[in-house]
C-alpha cells in the first residue's frame, strides 16, 4: 500500500503546484491590466521610452516664418479682416484687400509691418496683428548611426546636441569627430563638420551649431 500511495501523494502535489503557479500569474496579469486602466494619459506618456517631450518655449522674436505655418492675422476694430491663414508651399498667404501676400521668409515683425503699410491704403491708421498659431515648418533631419533618425518638427531653434538627443543619441558605431551639417541657403548647399567629442567632453560651446529649417545632420 504504501508503495502505492506514494506515486499518488507525488502527483497530486505536482497538480496543487501547477494551480498555484496559475492563479498567480492570473492574478499578476489582472494587476497589470487594473494599472494599465488606472493610469493617466502622462503615465502612459512616460512609459514609452520613444515619447520625446519637450518643453514649452514662447516663440523667438527673430523667428523665420515658412511654408506650412498657421498665422493669426487681425485688424483691430475690423472682423472681416481678422483670419487664420496657412502659408503656402510658395510662402505666400492669401489675405483680404491684399490677395495673394509674400509672408515666408520674414520674421512676424517684418510681416506685421509690411502689411499695415500696405493695408493703410484701405483702411487709415490700422492695428494689425500677427500671431503664428501652429509652426509646421521648422523641420531638421537626423540620418546616419543615431539610434532613432528620423525628421523631427520643432517649435523654437534647437541645436546640434538637442537635436541628436531628440534622435536617441549616437550608437556605439558613430564617427564622434566625423559628422555632418547640410543647409541649403540660396539654391546652395553648405556642408558644416561638427565635433561631438570636442563639444561634450572639452566644453567647446562655439562648436554646438544652431540649427535652422530643413538641416539635416549626417552622423557617419
Amino acid at each position: 500500500m504504501k508503495s502505492v500511495k506514494r506515486p499518488i501523494l507525488k502527483h497530486f502535489f505536482c497538480f496543487c503546484t501547477i494551480v498555484a503557479s496559475a492563479l498567480a500569474m492570473f492574478s499578476m496579469g489582472c494587476a497589470h491590466q487594473e494599472h494599465v486602466a488606472n493610469a493617466t494619459p502622462d503615465t502612459q506618456a512616460n512609459e514609452k521610452s520613444e515619447v520625446v517631450v519637450l518643453p514649452s518655449s514662447k516663440m523667438p522674436v527673430d523667428y523665420v516664418i515658412g511654408p506650412g505655418d498657421v498665422l493669426e492675422i487681425s485688424v483691430w476694430k475690423n472682423e472681416d479682416l481678422s483670419r487664420l491663414v496657412a502659408v503656402l508651399p510658395d510662402g505666400t498667404i492669401t489675405f483680404p484687400l491684399l490677395g495673394r501676400f509674400v509672408a515666408g521668409g520674414k520674421t512676424v515683425e517684418q510681416l506685421q509691418k509690411e502689411m499695415e503699410r500696405q493695408i493703410s491704403r484701405y483702411v487709415p491708421e490700422p492695428e494689425l496683428t500677427v500671431i503664428i498659431q501652429q509652426v509646421n515648418s521648422m523641420v531638421v533631419y537626423v540620418i546616419g548611426k543615431v539610434n532613432r533618425p528620423g525628421h523631427f518638427a520643432l517649435k523654437w531653434n534647437i541645436d546640434v546636441l538637442q537635436a541628436l538627443s531628440m534622435a536617441g543619441g549616437l550608437n556605439i558605431f558613430a564617427d564622434q569627430q566625423d559628422i555632418r551639417i547640410f543647409r541649403k541657403t540660396a539654391g546652395k548647399t553648405k556642408v558644416m563638420t561638427f565635433d561631438y567629442k570636442s563639444v561634450t567632453e572639452d566644453a567647446y560651446v562655439k562648436g554646438n551649431i544652431l540649427l535652422q529649417a530643413g538641416d539635416v545632420i549626417v552622423v557617419k
